[in-house]
């Protein structure tokens, strides 16, 4: 068992270095794409959303573990330094797939992660905002994750389960901001949050990062997007392609047409172009798919074609 353990950790450092040789030796694709400031750590704006590496309805393992553990290490690979997670993500399926892909972590590598949900036995995304549920959810990404600090943890608020909705944040984010002074999280974030409770969270904490619904057909925020950028705050997109029901737009397609990428290359484009703040976390439990996300950096867009569409959003 030993020698076993022994060369599976040669196999690894031998892969870990591999991939630092490669990164030395050439600018990957989603280089162009730019970075960011996420906390105290520059983060390429193109980065990996776990949500999809778990089985149906986000449960359970993957169909496919030795495939969805290649995605991440494809990722990694690609020059993706931004993961994002979280352990309700099957629950413990995502977190348990990282570590096993990935540690020992790579040293630019910024894993975030986000609590204030749990999961029912039938799939159902169940508020989970007390203390104890807080303070049990940062243990259980510590321990999957196999880390002693969290870099971010975004405070999820299940008022609604995917637009936000009002009401109270203080007693919850007070929760994570005694476990930040703890050091069990380095950085805060919010998600699913209304322009009121942001601005109330930031009353409590130094806030890194904003994860909302935006996409090119959705716009509610263009409004925070602009105001957090000018607080040099990270907006991060969850659903940039439409989630569990991809982006279809007549324009989208015709204008993806035009400039020769597919749509969902040309909608993270677009995204990219958007607003310098935003950072991206498109998800997929396909190698090549990845790939396509990624190679949205590439991906020039002409002033008129930004402009057709801006107008999906707008309802024009």
């Amino acid at each position: 068992m030993l020698m076993r353990d022994r060369f599976a950790e040669n196999v690894r450092v031998e892969w870990l270095a591999a991939i630092a040789q490669m990164r030395s030796m050439q600018v990957s694709t989603i280089d162009k794409a730019g970075t960011y400031t996420l906390g105290d750590r520059s983060v390429k704006r193109l980065g990996y959303g776990t949500m999809q590496l778990a089985g149906p309805g986000v449960m359970g393992p993957p169909k496919d573990r030795q495939a969805a553990l290649a995605v991440l290490r494809e990722a990694v690979a690609q020059g993706v330094n931004h993961i994002d997670t979280s352990d309700y993500y099957g629950p413990h399926t995502t977190n348990q797939l990282i570590r096993d892909a990935l540690h020992p972590y790579r040293d630019d590598l910024v894993i975030v992660t986000k609590v204030g949900a749990r999961r029912g036995e039938d799939g159902a995304w169940i508020p989970a905002m007390s203390a104890s549920e807080l303070t049990s959810a940062v243990h259980d990404n510590l321990r999957n994750l196999g880390l002693d600090e969290l870099y971010l943890v975004n405070l999820r608020s299940m008022y609604s389960n995917l637009e936000p909705a009002e009401g109270p944040i203080e007693a919850p984010l007070t929760v994570l901001a005694e476990l930040q002074q703890k050091g069990l999280i380095r950085h805060l974030g919010l998600s699913n949050m209304t322009s009121r409770q942001i601005a109330e969270g930031r009353r409590i904490a130094k806030i890194a990062s904003v994860q909302n619904y935006y996409n090119v057909a959705h716009r509610a925020d263009d409004a925070l997007i602009e105001s957090l950028g000018r607080e040099g705050i990270a907006y991060v997109p969850f659903f940039p392609l439409g989630g569990f029901t991809p982006l279809q737009s007549s324009t989208l397609s015709d204008v993806a047409a035009r400039v020769g990428h597919t749509p969902m290359q040309v909608a993270l484009a677009w995204l990219l172009r958007r607003a310098s703040n935003i950072v991206l976390i498109p998800g997929t439990s396909s190698v090549v798919h990845l790939r396509e996300n990624l190679a949205a950096a590439e991906v020039k867009l002409p002033q008129e074609a930004m402009a057709e569409l801006d107008r999906i959003g707008s309802g024009h």
